[in-house]
């Protein structure tokens, strides 16, 4: 039993993601911080908010910039999160007029927010494209099986047969819905959470909006109207369709670990578990990892929600707790479409089955 089981050395070849686990390392994170910081200068050269001559001096040194970690995790502890001591760093290296320019009418959670955002942008179009496959590999599946008949289950009792293809619509329908959620959910869910100290861009003047919108062009975001910094519901929906994603995969997990029962035999897999004491088995342990990711991400999305509970214009609480909970569903769906690819590979209908 390990803390981390995503990551855990052992655990990951079951759990893990490889691909999204690297939006979630310490220096994806500080990169997009950086990033963003570039892009804020730049954004305000561009408006005469600051000189062009101490964007470009910011956006020269964040790209060569290597943090010392010992004090940025030094620094988080003291002050809550890692801001305040990556600008201390950063300004090392700056002239004064740089330094000074750095970071002008933001705030942490500016930059928080927006590498939160940017990096969850990434991991949902890497799931969107794993849902593609996985569509297009259950259409395949559906065309090769014709007409084959299985036979129905309802309250877990055999029913009367039915199509082969009705049940894999009952699978594939799901994720097609979860890709036109992607769709819908992204202006909110990918949104450039700018405000400032306390929400309302006061020190960028006349030029605050102006700066926002050149601001999420350049990092790829969704413009908002306001700072957003308490408003988290975009976030919550984004969790939800993480949720979704695991829910519905879990429903096939569930289904294949039935069908592929000794009793029933509807499906054959090639390359089950094994077991060390009854070697004769073939555990469905890919179809039941899809269970308990599904449960899992189930149980997270009740303390996500928690999280909308920001009081006043910040709540450093409710911000920590997505901290928390996010990346954890994030690697969950990717965990799941992840072991349902590879599932879908190795599935077949068994020969008693194979013609209608």
């Amino acid at each position: 039993m390990t803390a981390a089981v995503f990551s855990n050395p052992i655990l990951a070849g079951l759990l893990g993601d490889e691909e999204l686990s690297s939006y979630f390392t310490p220096a994806s994170d500080i990169e997009a911080m950086l990033v963003f910081e570039s892009a804020l200068a730049q954004a305000q050269a561009d408006e005469g908010l600051i000189s062009l001559d101490a964007a470009k001096a910011i956006a020269a040194h964040t790209l060569d910039f290597t943090p010392d970690i010992a004090g940025l995790a030094e620094g988080t502890a003291r002050d809550g999160v890692v801001v305040p001591e990556l600008l201390r760093q950063i300004r090392l290296g700056l002239g004064e007029e740089a330094a000074k320019a750095l970071h002008t009418g933001s705030t942490s959670q500016d930059v928080i927010d927006a590498s939160m955002a940017m990096r969850m942008m990434g991991v949902s179009l890497v799931l969107d494209r794993r849902l593609d496959a996985l569509v297009d590999g259950l259409a395949r599946w559906s065309i090769d099986a014709g007409s084959a008949e299985v036979m129905a289950h309802t309250r877990m009792q055999a029913a009367r047969p039915t199509r082969f293809v009705r049940k894999l619509s009952a699978w594939s329908d799901p994720l097609v819905r979860c890709r036109l959620r992607r769709e819908e959910i992204a202006p909110r869910a990918f949104a450039l959470r700018f405000g400032g100290p306390v929400g309302d861009r006061a020190d960028l003047g006349n030029k605050a909006d102006a700066v926002a919108t050149r601001l999420a062009g350049a990092l790829g975001l969704w413009p908002a109207p306001g700072s957003l910094h308490s408003d988290r519901d975009g976030i919550a929906e984004f969790g939800n369709w993480l949720s979704l994603i695991t829910g519905a995969l879990g429903k096939f997990g569930q289904d294949l670990a039935l069908s592929l029962q000794t009793e029933n035999g509807e499906l054959s897999l090639v390359g089950g578990g094994g077991s060390s004491a009854m070697p004769h088995k073939q555990n469905p342990v890919g179809a039941e990892v899809l269970v308990t990711l599904a449960r899992f991400n189930a149980t997270l999305i009740a303390g996500l929600h928690q999280s909308l509970v920001h009081e006043n214009e910040r709540s450093g609480a409710a911000w920590t707790l997505e901290w928390m909970i996010l990346p954890q569903m994030a690697m969950a769906a990717g965990a799941a479409t992840r072991t349902a690819q590879d599932l879908l590979g190795r599935l077949s209908l068994a020969e008693p089955y194979q013609s209608g």
